[in-house]
């Protein structure tokens, strides 16, 4: 019984760890300014806005602002205004990752801008082509699932079915014997 227990505890445990490592390592930015800076979408389209903040609230930068990227043209943030749009290049890469830098009173931090596929998202808007269909055939429960994966699965349910069987009949005939 006392087993049970601690290997319950231990495989909480694991799962706890292995649930909060990706959350700790995913901050991969070592860029300490005293200003705060963030691209908004994060992920965008070819050819879609974005909008540049800078946070002024802390003192951290009090001169004009330079955001610099290789998927837009450079922009300058005037005092005593803490954001920008940009257009984003219609030629930029899907699936990219471009390093945005934000200088300001002689410092810099950067945040990295993701180019997804597909249309771009923006103000303006994108006419639909009424002569091509809808684009269907994956879906449901089983889309972007490994058969590895699904098999590692079934092996695990099973195993611990399994087990708790096996616990469950042991402790059975130790209680009526």
């Amino acid at each position: 019984m006392r087993a049970i227990r601690v290997a319950s505890a231990a495989l909480l445990g694991v799962t706890a760890l292995a649930l909060s490592a990706p959350a700790a390592v995913a901050k991969g930015d070592n860029d300490i300014t005293p200003f705060g800076f963030s691209v908004l979408p994060s992920t965008i389209a070819p050819g879609g806005q974005v909008a540049l903040l800078l946070e002024r609230d802390h003192g951290g930068c009090t001169g004009s602002a330079t955001v610099t990227s290789g998927v837009f043209d450079t922009i300058t943030i005037p005092p005593r205004k803490s954001q920008a749009t940009v257009v984003v290049d219609r030629d930029a890469r899907p699936g990219a990752v471009y390093r945005v830098t934000f200088s300001c009173d002689g410092v810099s931090g950067s945040t990295g801008l993701t180019i997804a596929g597909g249309r771009p998202v923006g103000p303006t808007p994108v006419p639909l082509n009424p002569d091509r269909g809808v684009r269907a055939g994956e879906g449901g429960s089983f889309a972007g699932f490994d058969v590895k994966e699904l098999g590692m699965g079934a092996l695990l349910i099973t195993g611990s079915v399994g087990a708790a069987y096996y616990f469950s009949r042991r402790r059975a005939r130790q209680g009526g014997a």
